[in-house]
């Protein structure tokens, strides 16, 4: 039978200026979409997975764009509301050699902020559904959102769906303190647990031993460590980290861990070269979610994961739009970029 998944958060226009173009220097920025749980929606729908992505976008013509742009991928938008006045906003600034991305926020008072708990009917929602995802960026945005991500949590558990979460801390959203008293709870439902280098310390303040990510150094051991305290502190039954090197805004070093409860398993690391390198820890969760629906074992879950999320890097825009088979190509050993006739 077919799995289903439901990701519930914002979906954003987002303006960049073209190429690497400074914001300063911009005299038109390009229109696209994206946003966490709408990029994981859209890697799993390329995968071939049934997938409905769930939010409250306005009924306008810029609301209507974003669903559009969910529809071409194949993603189930039925269950998108619509109300409020407006679509939230990011601007990218694409970063280069040493130079880093900059993002800024234009969100406030987006219909997805201003939803209430009536608009979704959970029960409904996830029927026929196996498994559904979310981020700390949807909990963020305020306190009632946060309580709409609690009832979707509570019953998707109770109708025995499996719940992951991408930790995805945002500093200019809220502060530590906010985000480690908010996660602590709704943590309690998740399953599998999804984070960067980074999520571990600024949320719930656990810290690798020997690691620097602004001197993009990484240390396995440390991670190890890392994942081992957050299963035990919430009783995820996987934990899976990215390990991002950033050697520039151009250049990374790509890898990630994952631990079962018993076992660390270790991707193969990737020299990245990159394109656009936002949305790279979303097509890592959606690879991630694939490869477990399809039960391979831990060490492809984590090949395949970190494959997916590595060749995002090469893609313009939020969204991954790369295959199965490409990621399987990948993770089998073939990087080589040739030319494929």
């Amino acid at each position: 039978m077919a799995k289903r998944v439901i990701t519930f958060g914002e979906i954003m226009l987002r303006l960049a200026p073209e190429g690497y173009y400074r914001f300063v220097q911009a005299n038109s920025f390009g229109a696209t979409y994206g946003g966490g749980e709408a990029n994981v929606a859209v890697s799993l729908a390329n995968f071939g997975i049934d997938t409905a992505f769930v939010t409250k976008l306005p009924a306008h013509e810029i609301g209507q764009a974003a669903v559009n742009e969910l529809r071409k991928f194949g993603v189930d938008t039925s269950r998108i509301v619509r109300g409020g006045n407006r679509i939230g906003i990011y601007f990218l600034e694409k970063g280069a050699s040493q130079r880093p991305s900059k993002v800024i926020y234009d969100r406030a008072h987006s219909a997805i902020a201003e939803a209430s708990p009536e608009d979704f009917d959970w029960n409904e929602i996830f029927q026929n559904a196996d498994w559904f995802h979310f981020t700390g960026i949807t909990p963020a945005l305020n306190d009632t959102l946060a309580a709409i991500c609690l009832d979707a949590c509570k019953k998707a558990k109770e109708l025995g769906l499996t719940v992951s979460c991408d930790l995805n801390y945002r500093n200019k959203l809220w502060s530590r303190e906010k985000a480690g008293q908010v996660m602590s709870e709704l943590c309690k439902y998740v399953d599998v647990c999804i984070a960067n280098e980074e999520d571990a310390a600024d949320v719930f303040g656990i810290r690798a031993a020997n690691t620097d990510v602004t001197k993009g150094a990484v240390s396995h051991e440390g991670y190890k460590d890392v994942a081992k305290q957050l299963a035990g502190r919430f009783g995820f039954s996987k934990v899976a980290i990215t390990l991002r090197e950033s050697l520039s805004a151009s250049d990374n070093n790509w890898a990630a861990m994952l631990y079962d409860g018993t076992e660390f398993y270790f991707s193969k690391k990737y020299a990245v070269h990159i394109v656009d390198r936002v949305g790279g820890g979303d097509s890592f969760g959606g690879g991630l979610i694939y490869a477990c629906l399809n039960q391979y074992d831990p060490q492809s879950t984590i090949e395949f994961a970190a494959a997916a999320s590595c060749l995002k890097h090469s893609v313009e825009g939020d969204m991954n739009m790369v295959s199965v088979s490409e990621v399987q190509k990948l993770a089998g050993g073939d990087g080589s970029g040739r030319v494929q006739r």
